[in-house]
């Protein structure tokens, strides 16, 4: 299809969503939809939509909210720390586990990122309060977990709306067992998507670990070559791969959030020479905090697909200067005929061929170099809490005409991968089942399906074989949409 005739299905798609709404929801969902592309200079955001809003009313949106984005994304990985859910036991179930933050340890002994610890809630502590009941949790962890190194409390709904002071029972605990209790207020009612989860949780780093940093950091011995991999969640090993090119390129990872992390890891944070972001959106908050507290520098990285991962290795390479950039050029030379093998094994299959995205606040974008590098072209993207400087950067990576939906409702998502049939649908479980019953290929970007991690060159290679093996399976040509 040639670029003028995309770009003129894509608007056309976006016309027969908006004919459906009434008046008003048209109005206010087509500031969120558009056609983008990197070289249209009228738009500020890709497609010049706006993000951020609320969800329309009675629509189906795919958001979290800031429960989840506190402890199922920036907490919840900490390995060795306990993280209570605070309210009845249906939050703290859900977000068990889910997401694949892989961690080293003993689960249960010294490490507790997959067990579901909730003071469930029931009617009585709606009425009578359940400060207490958070204060005999925080004791039982104790007596049955003694090796955690720290204990957070990450309300849900009720919380915000009874008014319990977990700050105070928080402060209360921690005085008395001389472990650090976190209070993290992320009641999920609280902003627009799990977005302001991240913030608050940020903020409870910057405000109660960042101070205990030089007491429990008294031996650490600093190095001129010290980074922190922030906003990495190790799904599927994705940090570890990430880790691996680092130290071989002469650094050293001194701390990595929170995938796999520990409560000293965290706390360690202020000593890093250049802090490395992997998900900007949901850790960019501390990231900017620690450039203007600490003076520590930060930079976003991308390490999907070789492309993107040999421009990263060169620009952190560069802030450290000759000797590690000769490094960097070593480690580019050591997997280059790695890759050039497995494009050469997976291109010519899926050269060609078409790709639509929805994932949270950055995969969309960072992804798009790991489906080039394989001939693969992405024709619509959107994310599903992102803000305005996330489709500002998604700008810089697009490389043609693209369909562009934030916070995409369901009605709309499968109206717009009916028009454009892409030859993969690349987003999160919610999604899944639609597409695969529509007859089309489908990933998971979420967690990856199982598979992964598809960070790094290693990551590259399962990525390659995972979307071929997708896109390519016979199956999906005897499958029809039960609507249909």
């Amino acid at each position: 299809m040639r670029a003028e005739e995309l770009k003129a299905l894509q608007k056309e798609a976006i016309e027969e969503v908006l004919a459906a709404y009434p008046e008003k929801t048209a109005k206010n969902r087509s500031k969120h939809l558009g056609v983008g592309a990197p070289d249209d200079e009228s738009q500020k955001t890709c497609g010049g939509v706006r993000s951020n809003k609320k969800s329309a009313p009675g629509v189906m949106t795919q958001r979290g909210c800031a429960y989840a984005g506190s402890k199922g994304v920036v907490w919840g990985p900490v390995k060795d720390m306990v993280h209570i859910s605070h309210g009845p036991i249906g939050c703290g179930q859900y977000s068990r586990g889910g997401r694949r933050n892989y961690y080293i340890g003993t689960t249960g002994v010294d490490t507790f990122v997959t067990v579901n610890f909730s003071t469930d809630f029931q009617e009585r502590d709606i009425v009578f309060g359940g400060d207490k009941k958070l204060q005999q949790a925080i004791d039982e962890i104790n007596d049955l977990f003694p090796l955690n190194h720290g204990i957070t409390v990450q309300s849900e709904c009720p919380i915000g709306l009874i008014g319990d002071d977990i700050q105070a029972a928080a402060r209360k605990k921690s005085a008395e067992t001389g472990k650090t209790v976190v209070a993290v207020s992320c009641e999920g009612f609280r902003g627009v998507s799990q977005s302001l989860g991240h913030h608050i949780a940020n903020d409870t780093i910057r405000d109660i670990m960042f101070p205990l940093s030089d007491e429990v950091n008294k031996d650490f011995v600093a190095t001129p070559y010290d980074v922190a991999i922030i906003g990495d969640y190790n799904i599927g090993g994705d940090a570890w791969s990430s880790r691996i090119l680092l130290e071989e390129m002469g650094l050293r990872v001194i701390a990595q959030w929170s995938g796999d992390s520990t409560f000293k890891e965290i706390t360690a944070g202020p000593k890093a020479k250049l802090n490395l972001l992997h998900c900007y959106r949901s850790m960019n908050y501390v990231a900017r905090h620690m450039e203007k507290e600490y003076g520590i520098s930060w930079m976003e990285y991308n390490f999907f697909g070789p492309s993107k991962i040999e421009a990263s290795l060169r620009a952190i390479a560069k802030h450290f200067g000759p000797e590690i950039e000769k490094k960097a050029e070593e480690v580019i030379a050591k997997y280059k005929a790695i890759t050039e093998a497995v494009i050469a094994k997976y291109k010519p299959r899926l050269e060609g061929k078409t790709v639509m995205l929805y994932v949270g606040g950055l995969r969309s974008r960072h992804i798009i170099g790991a489906y080039e590098d394989l001939g693969m072209e992405v024709i619509g993207l959107g994310y599903e809490f992102a803000h305005d400087d996330d489709y500002q950067r998604t700008k810089e990576e697009v490389s043609g005409s693209v369909l562009v939906y934030d916070d995409v409702n369901e009605y709309e998502l499968e109206k717009f991968v009916d028009k454009l049939r892409p030859d993969l649908v690349a987003s999160g479980v919610k999604e899944k089942y639609v597409f695969q019953k529509m007859g089309l290929p489908f990933r998971q970007m979420h967690s990856w399906d199982y598979s992964g991690p598809y960070h790094g060159y290693d990551g590259f290679a399962i990525f390659a074989r995972d979307i071929e093996m997708a896109v390519n399976s016979p199956v999906w040509a005897h499958n029809t949409a039960p609507w249909d």
